[in-house]
């Protein structure tokens, strides 16, 4: 019974009200850019959101590791990646600005599109190696210039739960913007929002920033396998909660 009570408030009242915020704030962030080129005001503009969708669905998160990244710094986030509640998740966990690497389709979505184009995210096309590479080149301008990226290197949702290879592209943009590579590991996303699902559980999720690698003198494929292996460490071992740590709950 309370699976189903969980489930008919998912459809009746999270679905609708986060379409209504996606509306609202895809709409002052398009106007916002208008007055600001940067993305700063479009960025501040997804971090409320984010925080609206995750108050709706009653998720709380818990955020390790915020002292190891730095303001201003040329970074490439890299995040596994379990859940579509995953963006929103990163948008409020994270203590900096930075920029989705995402695929071209999510551009071509209603306001989601356009608050991405206009704040600087980074559209990859996956068909198009020639494109993508392109694409790779001015986000590498971009992350020199002090504006991290994000990527999911796994290059998608996992299906089943487990972590997969990391796939080369954004370890190429660290390598040529000489970023340093810092990995983020999402414990507990699935549980909130499974893959192929509109059903929205409330709980809590665990994002846990690792410690800034340099992407100098080293080959792309050792630079995935080693933030892979920091990843699934992490995400198989968990961690402990520090002083340095902080909670976003719902309230907030």
């Amino acid at each position: 019974m309370r699976e189903k009570v969980s489930y008919a408030r998912s459809l009746l009242v999270a679905a609708p009200l986060i379409l209504l915020y996606t509306a609202i704030m895809g709409t002052i962030s398009v106007t916002s850019s208008l007055v600001d080129s940067r993305g700063y005001l479009q960025h501040a503009c997804s971090r409320i959101w984010a925080r609206m969708i995750l108050w709706t669905s009653r998720v709380r998160i818990d955020v390790s590791g915020a002292e190891n990244v730095k303001a201003g710094r040329p970074y490439v986030l890299c995040a596994n990646h379990q859940s579509h509640m995953d963006i929103p998740i990163l948008l409020a966990g994270l203590p900096l600005q930075f920029r989705f690497a995402a695929k071209r389709e999510l551009f071509r979505y209603p306001f989601l599109g356009w608050h991405l184009r206009r704040s600087g995210h980074v559209s990859i096309n996956r068909e198009n190696p020639h494109a993508a590479v392109k694409s790779l080149q001015v986000a590498a301008a971009g992350i020199a210039s002090g504006t991290p990226v994000l990527i999911f290197p796994e290059g998608g949702t996992s299906r089943d739960g487990t972590i997969k290879p990391f796939k080369g592209g954004g370890f190429m943009l660290a390598t040529r913007s000489n970023a340093e590579l810092v990995p983020v590991t999402i414990r507990g996303s699935r549980s909130i929002l499974p893959p192929k699902t509109y059903h929205i559980r409330g709980g809590t999720v665990e994002v846990i920033i690792g410690e800034p690698v340099s992407s100098a003198n080293a080959r792309i494929s050792e630079l995935a396998n080693r933030i892979h292996h920091e990843v699934l460490t992490t995400f198989n071992y968990g961690k402990t909660l520090d002083r340095n740590s902080y909670s976003l709950s719902r309230e907030v």
